[in-house]
């Protein structure tokens, strides 16, 4: 009887990695997230380094003079000269970017909310302010007032600790956002296949009328799910790290940037994806235990992939931060605490918290479905 356990947790793993399914769903779905990194520091390097010849054609419907051509040369900005009438249909036809028109004084930059009229804009803009103050120097020389003492009245100087940059820590979260969906997804089939799957293939009634207890039962088959969870898990990370490297010099945007963890907040990372993984592998052998085939677990467990990404991803876009009693929430509790980790942060209470609030969760989901199969309700649903 003592040996029951390892048995059955030898038999599980057998059947498992026996499983092409299984095996593909651990083994596959990491590899997505070098994709996943490469493919977003791309996105964002494309963004940050913009051409200027995509968005220098700038419509001005009056003559530019001698300064603002200098000027205008100086910005890499493409003039074109015309109507507003002009202008406006070279615009409707995509061939400038945006033009202004000039009333007296007074100046309209006119445009749409486009990626290219963007970039634009905010060309122009560098070019209003350097000719407004050539204009503000020329005046105050004209009064004989010297130009600094008013221009520069005050003087400003930055004394900024340097950080990694936004692109290093949204990109760090993310891949770890998408760690989380992968142990997910990795958890989804085996749990299936082990519970609603046996019983529609008819071989959980014969495993229950072993002398083996319920309890040895749902334990082997709970460690065997989270086994191939971690490995997940831990697979994931591995290339999360190699494709973080990869990214960290392939790309200008992390220029001072180290997207390398420190080994003490790798560790802890292990903590986080060992801790989700006895989550996740129990709340999905909970909820195909009360379905009666694999379709229908499937379609069950579904929700829950959404269930675990989303709460994650938007605490992270919405910069919430981490507190004691959001460190007993599941789900939102592993993105906050790896933010956490990988910011420097390391609050050993809030890791406590979520271990703690983890294990309970583990204890009670296994003890309901225990009590299940000592009843056989998992046999007959009712």
């Amino acid at each position: 009887m003592k040996n029951n356990l390892g048995n059955m947790l030898k038999k599980e793993l057998r059947d498992m990695f026996r499983d092409k399914k299984s095996l593909a769903m651990m083994l596959v779905i990491p590899i997505f997230i070098p994709l996943l990194v490469i493919g977003m520091s791309t996105l964002f390097e494309m963004q940050m380094t913009q051409d200027p010849s995509e968005y220098n054609l700038i419509g001005f419907d009056y003559e530019l003079s001698e300064v603002e051509n200098n000027i205008i040369q100086e910005l890499n900005i493409n003039p074109i000269i015309g109507t507003e009438e002009e202008l406006k249909q070279k615009f409707d036809n995509n061939e400038i970017y945006l033009y202004v028109l000039k009333d007296d004084n007074n100046y309209t930059i006119n445009g749409d909310d486009s990626e290219a009229t963007t970039y634009a804009s905010m060309l122009v803009e560098s070019y209003f302010n350097s000719y407004k103050n050539y204009l503000q120097n020329e005046y105050l020389t004209d009064k004989n007032i010297n130009s600094d003492e008013v221009i520069n009245i005050i003087n400003l100087k930055e004394n900024i600790v340097k950080q990694d940059s936004y692109f290093a820590n949204y990109i760090i979260n993310y891949a770890f956002l998408f760690i989380i969906m992968a142990i997910t997804v990795s958890a989804t089939y085996p749990a299936t296949d082990t519970t609603a799957g046996e019983k529609e293939r008819g071989t959980l009634e014969t495993l229950l009328t072993f002398p083996i207890r319920s309890k040895d039962i749902i334990i082997g088959k709970f460690l065997s799910v989270s086994i191939s969870s971690i490995i997940t898990g831990l697979i994931s990370l591995i290339l999360t790290i190699v494709s973080l490297l990869l990214a960290n010099n392939m790309f200008t945007i992390y220029e001072g940037s180290n997207l390398m963890l420190p080994v003490t907040s790798l560790i802890f990372a292990i903590v986080v994806i060992v801790a989700y993984s006895f989550l996740i592998s129990g709340l999905c052998i909970a909820i195909a235990s009360n379905s009666k085939t694999f379709k229908e677990a499937q379609s069950a467990l579904t929700p829950l992939t959404f269930i675990s990404f989303f709460p994650g991803m938007i605490a992270f876009m919405i910069n919430i931060q981490t507190t004691n009693i959001l460190a007993l929430i599941p789900f939102i509790n592993f993105t906050l605490i790896f933010t956490d980790i990988t910011n420097g942060n390391i609050d050993y209470l809030n890791i406590f918290l979520m271990l703690l609030s983890t294990i309970v969760i583990i204890v009670v989901v296994l003890s309901i479905i225990i009590k299940q199969y000592k009843s056989e309700k998992v046999l007959f649903n009712s």
